[in-house]
């Protein structure tokens, strides 16, 4: 639907670039007999031409992007900043589940749940645990829980594939501080949205994501199509990404987008910085293509059926790990 929208864009962009150079063309003609006059004419004609042809091809570039919600330079460290969006009618289509299912939705930005240094620490987990192998398209998973690793253009077990390696890769501490900043991430969720923490569930996909520039191989790899998490995957209630890594320096693209009908808002990410909302249709979103660098974050999902809900990961023991 964005694609779209740029091709007709792009498309009465070319139609009125075309019109205009007709114009310069019948003013040269016209011209030609005036003399001197007639270079000093052509000359302001093309500049304009010029001009205005670059300003229409600049404005295209940026024209799915009519407000930031929070970008790379603020410090939201107070309280969430949150923007309130009507529920939509997903939630009517699962079970309710009191103190928990969505009653106000909405999504919000905050940069005091996580400290950049915490954040530093897990990019550095996600990158020794990447290294072991990796996508060859643009976005690689590293989960936690089930041990799901990108390899190549399929997924292996981190925790069977690489039984002998872990022990070096992870260490116990690692695991406790992504343990406590999933709880303070429920936290803040839960007091952002008026809901009893108790009844919400870590739920899966929760991972670490790795995304440059590299062409895409499999579907897997095309992380910038438009999605409703709510409709994907039935279970999610409330979504969060944690970022790692610095919009503008450590990657350029990769910002996060709301798609309302009215226009797009984005997040630019910044290291330590939390945005969640609620998984309904009333949050459409996507992630830009990321065109340089390398973006990471990790992707904290909540449900509120215990049925789908999963526990916190924990690092094999040494005797299991050989």
């Amino acid at each position: 639907m964005a694609l779209l929208r740029m091709r007709n864009a792009q498309g009465s962009n070319a139609t009125e670039i075309e019109k205009k150079i007709k114009r310069g063309n019948a003013l040269r003609q016209s011209s030609a007999w005036r003399g001197t006059r007639g270079p000093v004419v052509l000359v302001l004609v093309a500049v304009s031409v010029l001009v205005a042809t670059l300003f229409v091809y600049v404005i295209s570039l940026d024209s799915e992007v009519t407000e930031t919600l929070v970008s790379r330079s603020e410090l939201v460290t107070s309280k969430p900043r949150v923007f309130t969006v009507e529920c939509s009618d997903d939630y009517e289509n699962h079970k309710r589940y009191p103190g928990c299912t969505p009653q106000k939705c909405g999504r919000a930005v905050t940069d005091s749940v996580v400290t950049r240094e915490e954040a530093q620490v897990l990019q550095r987990l996600a990158e020794r645990g990447l290294a072991l192998a990796g996508s060859e398209g643009g976005a690689s998973i590293l989960d936690l829980h089930s041990g799901a690793l990108s390899m190549g253009k399929q997924f292996v077990n981190i925790y069977r594939y690489f039984v002998d390696q872990i022990g070096d890769v992870f260490t116990q501490e690692d695991f406790e501080l992504y343990r406590d900043v999933r709880g303070r991430i429920q936290a803040v969720i839960a007091e952002t949205f008026g809901l009893d923490p108790t009844l919400m569930y870590l739920t899966k996909p929760t991972f670490f994501s790795r995304i440059n520039s590299t062409a895409a191989k499999t579907q897997h790899d095309e992380y910038w199509h438009p999605h409703i998490d709510k409709v994907t995957y039935g279970s999610f209630d409330y979504t969060s990404l944690l970022y790692l890594s610095d919009y503008g320096s450590d990657f350029t693209g990769g910002r996060f987008v709301f798609m309302d009908q009215n226009g797009n808002r984005t997040v630019e990410p910044r290291a330590g910085r939390v945005s969640f909302f609620t998984s309904g249709t009333e949050n459409l979103h996507r992630v830009e293509k990321v065109t340089w660098g390398t973006r990471y974050a990790i992707t904290v999902s909540f449900t509120c059926d215990p049925a789908h809900g999963i526990s916190d990961p924990a690092l094999p023991p040494r005797d299991v790990q050989g």
